[in-house]
């Protein structure tokens, strides 16, 4: 087997906006009249889509929450981020990004994103930083209908990617997945790929027990290795 793509969870593994997304939820719970509770957002928010968040925060305190309720509130919340950064002199991106991208594109290695996040807040923080042109695609909290851990999104990915650049041949087994939340290395496992947990979110002791690799920092990965242990790895036959 050979590795032929890396797919990169986007918030906690490119930006570094955990905070102001827990400000924003928790901002929004104030305004509907509802008190944020110590814990909770890392709790039932980390590495989900916004949309099932929210839907459980509200469903949690006897809400009754409709689709077009859901829709409005991530709205807001959205047009509160874009409005947030636009604040910041500079994207917080995380450090060694740049290297690691370095080293995948000398591999030759498709890259990709595979978040809960809305696709306008991707592509706005991939163009501003200047990294859009590294990833072939996109796959977004728009494009589908369960949160991580559910394995869809890194499903899709594969699909769009085998579309895309036929001549790749793309399987699940072949594909790299960045992560740092359980909710997102469950998500990639599911989809039948190994999984690098970077320790930008949680301690990586926590990190090292659900995923394949376990790096403190993204230019930590040692690429060459996994490159190797990939090529030793039997094919997995399809069910």
């Amino acid at each position: 087997m050979v590795l032929k793509a890396v797919l990169f969870d986007f918030n906690g593994v490119i930006i570094n906006d955990e905070r102001i997304h827990q400000s924003l939820i928790e901002q929004l719970l104030i305004e509907e009249n509802l008190r944020p509770l110590s814990g909770e957002y890392r709790r039932i928010c980390l590495g989900r889509s916004d949309r099932t968040c929210l839907r459980d925060l509200f469903t949690g305190r006897g809400r009754v929450v409709t689709e077009g309720m859901l829709d409005q509130l991530m709205a807001r919340k959205a047009a509160a981020y874009l409005q947030r950064l636009s604040t910041l002199e500079k994207l917080p991106i995380y450090p060694g990004l740049s290297d690691l991208i370095f080293q995948l594109r000398a591999a030759k290695l498709t890259m990709a994103v595979v978040s809960g996040a809305l696709r306008s807040e991707v592509e706005l923080v991939l163009q501003r930083a200047k990294l859009a042109s590294y990833f072939t695609l996109i796959v977004a909290g728009d494009d589908i209908p369960n949160s991580k851990p559910d394995p869809s999104g890194y499903l899709l990915a594969v699909e769009r990617l085998a579309a895309a650049i036929p001549q790749l041949d793309l399987q699940a087994g072949e594909c790299l997945a960045i992560e740092d939340t359980p909710a997102g290395m469950q998500a990639a496992k599911a989809a039948g790929m190994q999984v690098v947990g970077v320790a930008n979110t949680l301690p990586l002791h926590m990190i090292q027990r659900q995923s394949n690799w376990a790096v403190d920092y993204l230019n930590d990965l040692e690429l060459e290795r996994i490159q190797h242990i990939y090529a030793r790895m039997m094919p997995q036959n399809p069910d």
